[in-house]
Protein backbone atom coordinates (compact mmCIF):
# COMPACT_ATOMS: atom_id res chain seq x y z
CA UNK A 1 0.00 0.00 0.00
CA UNK A 2 1.43 3.68 -1.17
CA UNK A 3 2.18 5.08 1.68
CA UNK A 4 1.55 9.21 2.49
CA UNK A 5 3.03 9.69 5.56
CA UNK A 6 5.55 12.35 3.95
CA UNK A 7 2.43 14.76 2.76
CA UNK A 8 3.38 17.07 5.62
CA UNK A 9 2.65 21.02 5.41
CA UNK A 10 6.74 21.04 4.56
CA UNK A 11 6.18 18.83 1.82
CA UNK A 12 3.22 20.35 0.26
CA UNK A 13 4.69 23.25 -0.09
CA UNK A 14 8.05 22.05 -1.79
CA UNK A 15 6.00 20.19 -4.12
CA UNK A 16 3.58 23.44 -5.21
CA UNK A 17 6.73 25.65 -5.34
CA UNK A 18 7.87 22.83 -7.19
CA UNK A 19 5.09 22.51 -9.79
CA UNK A 20 5.27 26.01 -10.16
CA UNK A 21 9.05 26.38 -11.47
CA UNK A 22 8.61 23.56 -13.89
CA UNK A 23 5.41 25.45 -15.36
CA UNK A 24 7.45 28.67 -15.53
CA UNK A 25 10.46 27.41 -17.27
CA UNK A 26 9.41 24.68 -19.47
CA UNK A 27 12.44 24.37 -21.04
CA UNK A 28 14.66 24.18 -18.02
CA UNK A 29 16.15 20.02 -17.42
CA UNK A 30 14.00 18.56 -15.05
CA UNK A 31 16.65 19.26 -11.87
CA UNK A 32 16.51 21.38 -8.87
CA UNK A 33 16.22 25.14 -10.04
CA UNK A 34 19.76 25.86 -8.03
CA UNK A 35 21.31 23.18 -10.12
CA UNK A 36 20.07 23.98 -13.49
CA UNK A 37 21.30 28.09 -12.04
CA UNK A 38 24.83 26.48 -11.68
CA UNK A 39 25.00 24.35 -14.82
CA UNK A 40 23.86 28.01 -17.08
CA UNK A 41 26.79 29.35 -15.69
CA UNK A 42 29.24 26.93 -15.49
CA UNK A 43 28.84 24.86 -19.10
CA UNK A 44 30.82 26.31 -22.24
CA UNK A 45 30.14 26.51 -25.86
CA UNK A 46 33.39 24.56 -25.99
CA UNK A 47 32.30 21.61 -23.88
CA UNK A 48 31.85 17.60 -24.73
CA UNK A 49 29.43 15.79 -22.54
CA UNK A 50 27.49 12.84 -22.32
CA UNK A 51 23.57 12.22 -20.87
CA UNK A 52 22.05 9.12 -19.40
CA UNK A 53 18.41 9.52 -19.65
CA UNK A 54 17.19 12.61 -22.25
CA UNK A 55 14.32 14.64 -22.14
CA UNK A 56 14.39 18.45 -21.41
CA UNK A 57 17.90 18.56 -20.67
CA UNK A 58 19.07 16.94 -23.93
CA UNK A 59 17.63 20.19 -25.88
CA UNK A 60 18.95 22.72 -23.44
CA UNK A 61 22.22 21.09 -23.22
CA UNK A 62 22.26 21.09 -27.22
CA UNK A 63 22.40 25.12 -27.02
CA UNK A 64 25.02 25.67 -24.33
CA UNK A 65 27.31 23.22 -25.53
CA UNK A 66 29.67 21.92 -28.50
CA UNK A 67 28.70 18.41 -28.84
CA UNK A 68 26.20 15.92 -26.60
CA UNK A 69 26.04 12.20 -26.50
CA UNK A 70 22.52 11.21 -25.19
CA UNK A 71 21.53 7.80 -24.44
CA UNK A 72 17.69 6.65 -24.02
CA UNK A 73 16.43 3.17 -23.05
CA UNK A 74 12.22 3.74 -23.56
CA UNK A 75 11.27 3.66 -27.30
CA UNK A 76 8.26 5.82 -26.65
CA UNK A 77 10.37 8.98 -24.92
CA UNK A 78 13.11 8.27 -27.58
CA UNK A 79 11.02 8.83 -30.14
CA UNK A 80 9.41 12.28 -28.74
CA UNK A 81 12.95 13.89 -28.28
CA UNK A 82 14.47 12.47 -31.39
CA UNK A 83 11.60 14.43 -33.35
CA UNK A 84 12.16 17.46 -31.36
CA UNK A 85 16.18 17.47 -32.48
CA UNK A 86 15.14 17.23 -35.67
CA UNK A 87 12.74 19.92 -35.63
CA UNK A 88 15.51 22.21 -34.32
CA UNK A 89 17.83 20.84 -36.99
CA UNK A 90 20.58 19.94 -33.31
CA UNK A 91 23.39 18.18 -35.53
CA UNK A 92 25.63 18.34 -32.44
CA UNK A 93 23.40 15.81 -30.41
CA UNK A 94 24.20 11.94 -31.17
CA UNK A 95 21.28 10.36 -29.61
CA UNK A 96 21.39 6.55 -29.32
CA UNK A 97 18.51 4.34 -27.95
CA UNK A 98 19.76 1.43 -26.09
CA UNK A 99 16.38 -0.12 -25.22
CA UNK A 100 16.75 -2.30 -21.69
CA UNK A 101 16.54 -5.91 -21.88
CA UNK A 102 14.61 -7.67 -19.36
CA UNK A 103 17.13 -9.96 -17.06
CA UNK A 104 20.56 -8.46 -18.10
CA UNK A 105 23.46 -7.57 -16.29
CA UNK A 106 23.10 -3.88 -16.34
CA UNK A 107 27.13 -3.69 -15.94
CA UNK A 108 27.04 -5.52 -19.08
CA UNK A 109 24.19 -3.71 -20.63
CA UNK A 110 24.19 -1.94 -23.98
CA UNK A 111 23.01 1.17 -22.25
CA UNK A 112 25.68 1.17 -19.71
CA UNK A 113 28.44 -0.19 -22.54
CA UNK A 114 28.20 3.33 -23.77
CA UNK A 115 29.71 4.74 -21.41
CA UNK A 116 32.68 2.69 -21.42
CA UNK A 117 33.08 3.65 -25.47
CA UNK A 118 34.21 7.38 -24.04
CA UNK A 119 38.11 7.17 -23.90
CA UNK A 120 39.59 8.35 -20.65
CA UNK A 121 39.43 12.13 -19.57
CA UNK A 122 37.23 12.95 -22.64
CA UNK A 123 34.21 14.19 -21.12
CA UNK A 124 33.68 18.16 -19.80
CA UNK A 125 30.37 17.24 -18.18
CA UNK A 126 28.05 13.96 -17.63
CA UNK A 127 24.45 13.65 -16.98
CA UNK A 128 23.03 10.51 -15.09
CA UNK A 129 19.56 10.78 -15.12
CA UNK A 130 18.24 7.69 -16.27
CA UNK A 131 18.30 3.87 -15.86
CA UNK A 132 21.09 1.79 -14.43
CA UNK A 133 22.32 4.75 -12.22
CA UNK A 134 24.76 2.79 -9.80
CA UNK A 135 26.62 1.49 -12.94
CA UNK A 136 26.70 4.31 -15.49
CA UNK A 137 28.23 6.67 -12.61
CA UNK A 138 30.76 4.03 -11.92
CA UNK A 139 31.28 3.74 -15.76
CA UNK A 140 31.96 7.49 -16.27
CA UNK A 141 34.52 8.20 -13.12
CA UNK A 142 37.46 7.93 -15.39
CA UNK A 143 36.06 9.20 -18.39
CA UNK A 144 35.35 13.09 -17.37
CA UNK A 145 38.08 15.26 -17.73
CA UNK A 146 39.79 16.91 -13.96
CA UNK A 147 37.72 19.60 -13.41
CA UNK A 148 35.11 18.27 -14.91
CA UNK A 149 31.39 17.55 -13.34
CA UNK A 150 29.29 14.60 -12.89
CA UNK A 151 26.04 15.36 -12.47
CA UNK A 152 23.33 12.95 -10.64
CA UNK A 153 19.86 13.48 -9.84
CA UNK A 154 17.69 12.21 -7.64
CA UNK A 155 20.95 11.47 -5.50
CA UNK A 156 19.03 11.10 -2.08
CA UNK A 157 18.01 7.95 -3.53
CA UNK A 158 21.33 6.63 -3.69
CA UNK A 159 23.77 7.98 -1.08
CA UNK A 160 23.49 9.07 2.24
CA UNK A 161 22.43 12.49 3.07
CA UNK A 162 20.64 15.05 5.33
CA UNK A 163 17.78 15.63 3.00
CA UNK A 164 14.34 16.36 3.69
CA UNK A 165 13.00 14.17 0.33
CA UNK A 166 11.07 11.71 0.97
CA UNK A 167 12.55 8.20 0.96
CA UNK A 168 16.11 9.67 1.18
CA UNK A 169 18.86 7.43 2.50
CA UNK A 170 19.70 8.72 6.04
CA UNK A 171 23.40 10.06 6.91
CA UNK A 172 23.65 7.08 9.06
CA UNK A 173 22.98 4.31 6.34
CA UNK A 174 24.83 2.71 3.57
CA UNK A 175 24.78 3.69 -0.08
CA UNK A 176 21.95 1.77 -1.86
CA UNK A 177 24.08 -1.09 -3.56
CA UNK A 178 27.52 -2.54 -3.94
CA UNK A 179 27.88 -0.50 -7.20
CA UNK A 180 26.89 2.85 -4.97
CA UNK A 181 29.07 2.19 -2.55
CA UNK A 182 32.19 1.75 -4.56
CA UNK A 183 31.50 5.00 -6.47
CA UNK A 184 30.77 6.42 -3.16
CA UNK A 185 34.66 5.61 -2.13
CA UNK A 186 35.39 8.11 -5.23
CA UNK A 187 32.90 10.70 -4.92
CA UNK A 188 33.98 11.54 -1.70
CA UNK A 189 37.01 12.74 -2.83
CA UNK A 190 34.95 15.16 -5.00
CA UNK A 191 33.86 18.40 -4.18
CA UNK A 192 29.84 18.73 -4.45
CA UNK A 193 27.20 20.99 -4.33
CA UNK A 194 24.11 19.22 -3.64
CA UNK A 195 21.07 21.26 -3.81
CA UNK A 196 17.92 20.12 -2.77
CA UNK A 197 13.89 21.41 -3.41
CA UNK A 198 12.51 19.47 -1.14
CA UNK A 199 11.37 16.95 -3.46
CA UNK A 200 14.29 15.51 -5.16
CA UNK A 201 17.81 16.34 -4.79
CA UNK A 202 20.52 16.74 -7.63
CA UNK A 203 24.20 16.58 -6.36
CA UNK A 204 27.19 18.33 -9.09
CA UNK A 205 30.56 16.64 -8.32
CA UNK A 206 33.86 18.47 -9.59
CA UNK A 207 36.29 16.26 -10.32
CA UNK A 208 40.13 16.81 -8.95
CA UNK A 209 42.47 18.31 -10.73
CA UNK A 210 44.93 16.97 -8.56
CA UNK A 211 44.49 13.80 -6.08
CA UNK A 212 42.14 15.55 -3.04
CA UNK A 213 43.78 16.02 -0.02
CA UNK A 214 40.77 16.55 2.10
CA UNK A 215 36.85 15.69 1.51
CA UNK A 216 34.68 18.47 0.67
CA UNK A 217 30.93 17.46 0.99
CA UNK A 218 28.38 19.94 1.19
CA UNK A 219 25.05 20.12 0.86
CA UNK A 220 22.53 23.17 0.06
CA UNK A 221 18.66 23.68 0.21
CA UNK A 222 17.19 25.73 -2.49
CA UNK A 223 13.82 26.52 -3.51
CA UNK A 224 11.95 29.25 -6.05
Amino acid sequence: MRSFTHWTPRYLFDRSLEKLYRYRHPDLPWLTPFANQILASYLQNTDHGAEFGSGRSTIWLSKHVASLVSIEHNPLWYEKVRRELEILGKSNVTYLFRPQKIGENPVQSDYVSEAHKFADCSLDFALVDGIYRDACVCALLNKIVPGGVLIIDNINLYLPSTSRCPNSIRPDAQPATPLWEQAYTVLKQWRCIWTSNGISDTAIFFKPCQNPTSNYFSQTTSNE
